[in-house]
């Protein structure tokens, strides 16, 4: 099935059906990106030693690499729920729906180019000749720098992107009539607070706390659309004024 008859498919959809497929694939995500930073990153991962971690990773690969499957996912899920948001949104306001879906799209296209990097490790720990020029510290050195540049690109990139895609899709539920405007509020602070990712230093000074808002409102609007959905009699009327 074409990119364009989805498109199309989706349109045709009620605003009620929307929401509710969005919670879906927001849950997803959710939930694949719980799943690889819990129970795959912090299990195997160990920042200051990269001999424990290469260890860990070779006497878990078949979970490492259910991690990057469990990244994909994630960003497949986003993407789709990007696209869905967006129709939600229109009818609020078209130019600023399509700026955000931009950034929703940026963001989910980092998160994937970084994830190639969780798969390098498995590369360059492998038993094939032409590593043989390097020691084995060196190469358990390399799997972990290569782990850093995942979490450099994501974070230092991909979170920014993902925050000021929240932090527009904030405004634009605050602008709606269809969905509570608590829920706008929470996004917006959940935007702003990844947008300090901007400053590294920053962040690690206010770890653990600055991840309170992205949580609360994620799972906030998560929630509500899954169960509640849209307004549709709002959102009819919305759609007529902006006609």
């Amino acid at each position: 099935m074409s990119t364009s008859v989805i498109t199309k498919r989706i349109a045709q959809e009620s605003p009620r059906f929307k929401a509710r497929i969005a919670g879906i694939f927001y849950l997803l995500t959710i939930l694949a990106r719980m799943f690889v930073e819990i129970f795959v990153r912090n299990r195997l991962v160990v920042s200051d030693d990269a001999a424990v971690t290469a260890t860990n990773i070779l006497a878990h690969e078949s979970l490492w690499q259910l991690g990057f499957a469990g990244d994909i996912i994630a960003f497949a899920s986003y993407i789709v729920l990007t696209a869905l948001l967006y129709e939600l949104f229109k009818p609020v306001n078209r130019s600023l729906s399509l700026v955000a879906a931009f950034f929703g799209l940026a963001a989910s296209v980092v998160q994937a180019v970084s994830s190639l990097f969780h798969l390098a490790p498995l590369l360059v720990l492998g038993k094939s000749t032409y590593l043989s020029a390097f020691t084995a510290e060196q190469l358990q050195a390399l799997a972990l720098v290569f782990l850093r540049l995942r979490a450099a690109a994501y974070h230092n990139i991909g979170l920014v992107f993902f925050g000021l895609y929240l932090l527009l899709v904030g405004i634009l539920i605050l602008r709606s009539a269809f969905l509570p405007r608590v829920l706008g509020a929470l996004m917006a602070l959940a935007g702003l607070s990844y947008v300090l990712f901007l400053s590294p230093p920053l962040v690690r000074s206010l770890q653990p706390y600055i991840l309170i808002f992205p949580a609360v409102g994620q799972i906030s609007l998560c929630l509500w659309l899954l169960v509640m959905g849209a307004n549709v009699v709002r959102w009819e009327e919305q759609a007529r004024v902006g006609e």
